[in-house]
């Protein structure tokens, strides 16, 4: 085992064995989550967003280091991709990685010999139709070789997530159906394409580029940006969209395009017309380089996700922001309401977490709009007024910690998040429920200022025992609670902007958010 000096004087384990990455994580502790960043090495900008976003969202992340040979045809450039291993390693290191896993193809059961002479290996097959199109369509083998090395480190690491760029958007709709497919317990995350200044998509391949050619391959970006606007100006069928964005790369015919496909993000399948959101994917040579960009068309409105520790007002400012412009106000709360009095209805104790698991999977919630008010229902039951009695209060904490209903939850609501159009608030909405949303949200207070807003409420209840020292403890300690609890903690998503709420008032504060709303929209690729 190595190691690496990272600038802060702390010491990161650099393994080059199954077994010693596996003792390095029975070493974290039981509960603790543990992000995976998969990596080629070359690490660059794109790749320290994944690691940052991992970090922001995990108690510990894993950083693979592996040139995968069984995703190279022999005639591509396995021997000639970039390698730049010191410098990954202490890229890692000082970004707070706290395990670096760069195994040899033998200690990932590949032998290079059996591959000279066409040896038969065990591989993961994804289906065949999400691999005949796009990259799959050129480099035969590519996704089976991807789909293999991916699961063996999904299983070697057993990560609680695992995170992988939009860029290779062909390769994580592939990840995603595997993981579905195979009951794998692990969330895959995508985190957006990340560009350089030019717009140019960020590759570990840019730097093949002669200086003249960086600029062509420009026209990769620009050719879809221009569908974009189009697509944003109601244009939503295949023909017209496509023929906007070869009308520009028509401009620059030192670029070959390799292909220029519209398919459904999700299944691969090809689209005619965009209904809800479509991806538009390029592969092109510029020289001797092969790059790839996309982009999603996506027919939704826009999502807001606003964060924070509890009393930073969140509930209130929420609502006002909804109806400001004129989104639904998802009220997670009123979902876990619904929950506790459906277990508390078919009188399964509060105890029995498998029975409550049986029980919440077939449970459907829904808010209907009236013109006066929203109503809630469960399973077809209006439950607006019950789940505010005093029962379902006393008990609404205990169903809220089981995971089973949390993720019950979460699948529902990312389901009405599909179409969009929604304001939602909570601890983790932007970095778990939502993380694609439009607009993220840290809605925070200090200690004191959160202890000054609460002391009246809680006088006018009659607890006029507690003073404001007593009170600033114990939102600190809700704090603590709150930011290191296993299921769902309080984070702040790393592309969320922050807001301090110190004297401001509901007003101002939302203002200010609508304002946050308006920019990152206008900033959106």
């Amino acid at each position: 085992m190595l190691t690496v000096l990272n600038n802060k004087g702390v010491l990161v384990r650099l393994l080059e064995t199954i077994a010693g990455l596996r003792t390095a994580l029975s070493e974290m502790g039981a509960g603790q989550t543990i992000g995976l960043v998969p990596t080629m090495g070359a690490l660059h900008l794109g790749h320290q967003s994944l690691i940052k976003r991992a970090i922001a969202e995990n108690d510990a992340v894993v950083v693979s280091i592996f040139v995968n040979p069984l995703q190279f045809s022999p005639h591509e450039d396995l021997d000639r991709y970039p390698r730049d291993v010191e410098r990954d390693y202490q890229l890692c290191a000082n970004l707070g990685v706290k395990a670096i896993f760069a195994p040899t193809p033998q200690e990932m059961g590949i032998d290079p010999y059996a591959l000279a002479v066409n040896l038969e290996t065990s591989l993961v097959i994804p289906p065949k139709m999400m691999m005949t199109g796009l990259c799959g369509a050129f480099r035969k083998g590519h996704f089976e070789g991807v789909a293999t090395i991916v699961t063996k480190l999904l299983n070697i690491v057993q990560p609680t997530r695992a995170y992988f760029g939009q860029k290779d958007a062909q390769q994580l709709a592939i990840i995603r159906r595997l993981v579905k497919d195979l009951n794998l317990p692990v969330e895959i995350r995508s985190c957006p394409i990340v560009r350089e200044a030019s717009g140019l998509a960020l590759s570990s391949r840019n730097q093949y580029l002669t200086p003249l050619e960086q600029k062509q391959a420009l026209v990769l970006s620009r050719s879809l940006q221009a569908a974009k606007v189009t697509f944003q100006e109601g244009e939503r069928s295949r023909e017209t969209l496509m023929a906007i964005a070869n009308a520009e790369l028509a401009k620059v015919p030192e670029v070959s395009v390799q292909y220029l496909e519209l398919v459904d993000p999700d299944t691969l399948e090809p689209l005619h017309r965009i209904e809800t959101a479509g991806l538009l994917a390029i592969a092109a040579f510029v020289g001797k380089t092969r790059l790839i960009d996309n982009v999603i068309l996506r027919q939704r409105q826009p999502i807001i996700a606003i964060d924070g520790p509890a009393g930073a007002g969140k509930s209130t400012v929420t609502r006002r922001v909804a109806e400001a412009l004129n989104l639904t106000y998802l009220d997670t709360g009123a979902m876990y309401r619904a929950i506790t009095w459906l277990v508390m209805r078919s009188r399964i104790p509060l105890d029995d977490e498998v029975g409550i698991a049986e029980l919440v999977e077939s449970a459907h919630i829904e808010f209907r709009r009236t013109p006066t008010q929203t109503r809630v229902y469960i399973n077809n039951n209006d439950v607006t007024e019950a789940i505010r009695t005093t029962e379902v209060t006393a008990n609404v904490s205990a169903i809220a910690r089981l995971a089973a209903v949390r993720r019950v939850l979460v699948r529902q609501q990312q389901l009405w998040g599909e179409k969009g159009g929604i304001v939602a608030e909570g601890r983790d909405i932007g970095t778990n429920v939502f993380p694609d949303a439009e607009c993220k949200i840290y809605l925070t207070a200090s200690v004191s200022e959160r202890a000054r807003r609460r002391l009246p409420d809680l006088h006018a209840q009659g607890q006029t025992d507690i003073d404001l020292a007593e009170l600033e403890r114990d939102i600190q300690q809700r704090d603590y609670s709150d930011s290191t609890r296993a299921i769902a903690p309080l984070r702040q998503a790393s592309d969320a902007i922050e807001v301090v709420t110190d004297n401001l008032t509901i007003e101002e504060v939302t203002q200010r958010i609508l304002q946050v709303y308006q920019k990152a929209l206008s900033q959106s690729f």
